[in-house]
């Protein structure tokens, strides 16, 4: 084998890379392991260590950078909410509404028409909205003129009478994608406050799209009226902290004397006895400091009325000092400079909800003035991300609002200011806004004005001078993406970018934890299997080089994952162990290639030679077919879906690159050390040796089988139908689990009133688990739908949970899942999922025929695979509801039909490849005897591939959880109709279409 050194080098880097970060997750589980042993069984406790070690360093990779357990964090590997529990969330911004908000005349009748058709033409187009929307006005008038309904004030620059319809369009898609990015960095500062670990957020392949995954959130309600709630942008004034100062103290002062008289609504926010946790480096065991001062905030308060203890050092050293909540004296020196502005304190993230508590306490609001408010920055102050400035609001109209709020705002930008290095923003505002902000400037120069966008103070300038004419900078030590993000911030106030649940998914923590217990023992018995079977099958010695390299594929798989930071779903696992179950077939076919070559009479280091040169086609042709899929999963797919794809690609890749890499350098280490080598077990030897079974001849039989087996599946689809999940119509699902087995009648007819009709209830898993399903107001949006509905759910099944079970609880403990689509997303992902079996039909057609360069080939590949996955549906259609699982056809089945379409054209190609070899060692014997002869000496390794696959599959579904029974048994049944197919299907059809076609060449000659 040629560059063997640089092969070596390869995968001792590809193992080091995997080492390296796969100790975050070590490190990671270290750190939360000592949480839980400080905390006791308290959550409080534990989320309060976490909080407290997040900026200390728990790594040290080999002296050279140190990293913090939020760093870890960052770059463990990532768990699905299946796994983990949480919420899922996509989002749509309503492009219909952001076009109405643009126009000067919504009423207009020519517009509103045209806006309706548009959204009629979306359900079934690929085209954007606006695209849309521009040939259903020109359709409805052919004269209009969009210019004279989109000429309005804030985009008069930019759109004028003489404007054309698309140079209008033009206007309106790039106001609409503007719109879009903004709700999409607003999304992305608010669920910044859930405190959520590794959370994702991120545009779809669809415009207007959002998907976001919060691990381990409980409080679904809340997370859903912060996501569609609208943005608010504000411009506040801002108080001296000179002037603020002393009613801080008073306020420290009260709350000293509250403690000490031991009033208990102090008690309730603090705890008498704090613990601060020490966490050493490298994840040694914690340590608690006890402090039986009191309240930390009278005493962090107390020390700041010495101003000499703040005269020196850093803010970030001040907040260091003063963990809590530094207050600082007014004329504080704080790097070298004179410290003037409305920051009035700090506080550790942790604290700034304590701290929250204190300032809203009546005995304490009542010392400070009633136009005086308090918001936090929105980025913390200090490089580690810890620490965060509170700053003094002046609230100067009467009715408490802002005087300025963002919709003032026409357009604002990243700039480099003039003889500057760093970026500046410049911000427009429209007339009447021009006026407010001219006078709020001329009365406030020299002080700060806030910008608020959700709560949060996203930056503070000085006014330098008053601003008149609505145009102005606001500078400071900006990099480029900082003034970016605050350009993208002060437009989200331009126009409304309305956000509404298109679907949602919510997963228990219980129900998650299930999933990795199930997900890890199907795995630990999938894994094993192989391993025994390899030794079993190919001797001690070949063997256990085979299982070197599933360990090494499997080392490989999981360090990649980590490396790409790709969340592993238990979809995720179930690829996984499939692609080690598929693995096999590479180490299969190399090692009856060279059973071949030594039974032809060659020594064993040319039959090693020969017989990996002589299976790289197969395995080739065979992985990349199989890679198509998988591709084509990762582009149409999401969610778990997209992580079952991500597994099966990397899965291919590493088990190709091991498997005639890895295990080649082993034999030619044990050749050069004269160590004997054996390829195949005595006990199976001669099993499927020398078959000589006359297949061709009984094609017309099989013919007859399957012709049988697509007319009894015709007749399920016609006479019974699928079962649709509500991936594909629309509707929410709840899985609930009781204490006790329930009557699924009962639960049905006691939500029937709730919901206005029967929903759907069947058993999930167990007696006392049932999954209901209702299409209940799924149509309607609104931040109170959902609330409301699971109100219902709740009264209607409140009768069969334990007495005096809250709601709350039920939520908590009871639901162990729910999961909402809305109509249009269900029509995309039918359309989705229609395009995908499509397009990865024609990609394998399209390779087979480059590969093979005869159309009989693709034709016979690809009737297999319509063969394959009509029994497959079909079979899906029949069985349903005589099995104690669900058989619903969503998603996940349609990922396991592309993994059947992968399996089955795997199985094929290699049958294919074998022809072809024969048909030109032998051109010219009877072709059916030659095609015969090709599957025959494909039979050992057919039979090893199928059953080690179809083994992997089976422990997958017998102990991988209820929730992918379905997808597994669909990929059974597809290892099984695929592996027929590819012998009893795809070949004869070649042989006659092949035949047919010599034929007709015969008679023309005649």
């Amino acid at each position: 084998m040629q560059n063997k050194g640089l092969i070596r080098l390869f995968a001792i880097l590809l193992a080091l890379i995997c080492v390296y970060q796969l100790t975050f997750t070590f490190k990671a589980k270290q750190v939360e392991k000592d949480a839980l042993e400080y905390a006791n069984g308290n959550p409080q406790r534990e989320t309060y260590y976490l909080d407290s070690v997040a900026g200390q360093p728990v790594f040290n990779f080999l002296g050279i950078r140190k990293y913090t357990y939020r760093e870890v964090k960052e770059y463990e590997m990532n768990l699905g909410l299946d796994l983990k529990g949480g919420m899922n969330v996509t989002l749509e911004i309503s492009v219909p509404d952001l076009i109405r908000s643009l126009a000067n005349n919504s009423k207009d009748s020519t517009f509103n028409a045209a806006l309706n058709l548009a959204t009629e033409r979306q359900k079934s187009s690929q085209e954007n909205f606006v695209t849309l929307f521009g040939q259903a006005f020109e359709q409805i008038d052919p004269n209009g003129r969009l210019a004279a309904v989109f000429n309005t004030v804030d985009l008069r620059d930019k759109v004028n009478y003489n404007s054309t319809n698309a140079q209008v369009l033009q206007v309106i898609r790039k106001e609409t994608d503007g719109a879009i990015d903004n709700a999409f960095n607003i999304l992305r500062s608010r669920i910044d406050r859930f405190g959520v670990a590794q959370p994702n957020i991120q545009q779809l392949q669809t415009k207007g799209r959002i998907l976001i995954e919060l691990p381990g959130v409980k409080d679904a309600d809340r997370v859903r009226k912060l996501l569609e709630g609208t943005a608010k942008l504000e411009f506040w004034e801002t108080w001296e902290n000179g002037d603020v100062y002393p009613y801080l103290l008073k306020a420290n002062q009260r709350l000293r004397e509250m403690n000490e008289t031991g009033e208990n609504t102090v008690d309730q926010i603090a705890e008498k006895t704090t613990e601060t946790p020490e966490v050493k480096p490298e994840g040694k065991k914690a340590e608690a400091k006890k402090d039986t001062t009191g309240t930390s905030l009278l005493d962090e308060l107390d020390k700041a009325q010495t101003k000499d203890s703040l005269s020196a050092g850093s803010a970030a050293d001040i907040a260091k000092n003063f963990p809590l909540f530094s207050v600082l004296p007014p004329n504080t020196s704080r790097d070298g400079q004179l410290f003037r502005g409305p920051v009035v304190g700090y506080a550790h993230f942790k604290d700034t909800a304590r701290v929250d508590q204190y300032l809203k306490m009546p005995q304490i609001r009542s010392i400070f003035p009633r136009n005086m408010i308090f918001r936090w920055t929105s980025k913390p102050m200090d490089k580690k991300g810890d620490y965060y400035q509170l700053i003094a609001l002046k609230v100067t109209n009467r009715d408490g609002k802002a005087p300025l709020t963002g919709d003032v705002i026409t357009d604002a930008r990243q700039e480099f200011g003039q003889n500057r290095a760093t970026s500046e923003v410049s911000m427009t505002m429209n007339s009447e806004g021009a006026k407010t902000w001219a006078r709020l400037t001329r009365e406030n120069v020299g002080k700060s004005i806030a910008i608020v966008l959700d709560g949060l103070v996203q930056s503070f300038p000085t006014v330098q001078g008053e601003i008149t004419g609505g145009r102005s900078s606001i500078t400071g030590n900006f990099t480029v993406n900082e003034a970016k993000d605050l350009a993208n911030m002060l437009k989200s106030g331009k126009m409304p970018a309305p956000a509404h649940i298109v679907q949602e998914e919510i997963v228990g923590p219980t129900l998650g934890k299930e999933s990795i217990r199930n997900g890890m023992w199907s795995f630990a018995i999938a894994f094993v299997l192989i391993l025994i079977y390899m030794l079993f099958f190919y001797s001690g010695s070949a063997g256990l080089v085979a299982n070197l390299a599933l360990v090494t594929n499997l080392f490989y798989i999981i360090g990649i994952l980590a490396s790409l930071g790709a969340v592993l779903t238990l979809p995720g696992i179930a690829g996984i162990v499939l692609t080690i179950g598929m693995s096999v077939d590479a180490n299969v076919l190399i090692y009856e290639r060279i059973q071949e070559e030594l039974k032809a009479g060659k020594g064993m280091k040319l039959a090693i030679q020969d017989g990996y040169r002589n299976a790289y086609s197969a395995i080739i042709d065979g992985q990349v077919t199989t890679l198509l899929t998988g591709v084509v999963l990762f582009m149409f797919g999401s969610g778990p879906i997209k992580g079952f794809a991500t597994t099966l690609i990397i899965g291919i890749l590493t088990s190709m690159f091991t498997a005639i890499f890895i295990t080649r350098l082993v034999f030619e280490r044990w050749l050069a050390k004269d160590r004997k080598i054996k390829f195949v077990a005595s006990g199976t030897a001669e099993w499927l040796r020398n078959p000589t079974i006359k297949f061709l001849n009984k094609r017309k039989v099989f013919y007859g089988v399957s012709g049988t087996m697509i007319a009894i599946a015709l007749f399920a689809l016609i006479f019974k139908g699928l079962n649709y999940g509500i991936d594909f119509k629309g509707g929410r699902t709840y899985v609930v689990r009781f204490e006790q087995p329930v009557p699924v009648q009962k639960v049905m007819n006691s939500l029937t009133p709730e919901f206005g009709s029967a929903p759907e209830v069947k058993t999930f898993g167990g007696d006392n688990q049932l999954r209901i399903t209702t299409d209940y107001r799924i149509d309607e949006d609104g931040n109170n739908v959902d609330s409301d509905i699971e109100d219902k759910l709740y009264d209607g099944i409140k009768q069969y949970l334990p007495a005096n079970t809250s709601e709350e609880e039920f939520l908590s403990n009871y639901r162990m899942s729910s999961q909402k689509v809305g109509p249009t997303i269900s029509d995309d992902i039918r359309k989705d999922a229609l395009i995908s079996i499509l397009f990865a039909l024609v990609i394998i057609f399209l390779y087979i025929l480059i590969r093979f360069r005869q159309w009989q080939y693709s034709l016979g590949a690809i009737v297999a695979l319509a063969h394959d996955t009509f029994i497959v549906v079909g079979m899906f259609a029949l069985l349903d509801g005589w099995l104690s699982f669900s058989l619903e056809v969503d998603q996940a089945f349609i990922a396991a039909i592309l993994t059947v379409l992968g399996y089955s054209i795997n199985d094929t190609v290699v049958v294919f490849d074998r022809i072809r070899e024969y048909l030109h060692l032998h051109p010219k014997q009877d072709r059916k005897d030659v095609m015969n002869a090709a599957i025959n000496s494909t039979l050992r390794r057919t039979f090893s591939t199928s059953l080690s696959t179809f083994v992997v599959l089976l422990a997958i579904f017998l102990f991988g959880g209820t929730s992918i029974k379905g997808f597994t048994f669909a990929l059974m049944m597809g290892v099984v109709v695929g592996t027929y197919s590819s012998i009893f299907i795809a070949t004869p059809i070649v042989y006659d279409t092949v035949s047919k076609v010599k034929e007709r060449i015969t008679r023309k000659k005649k």
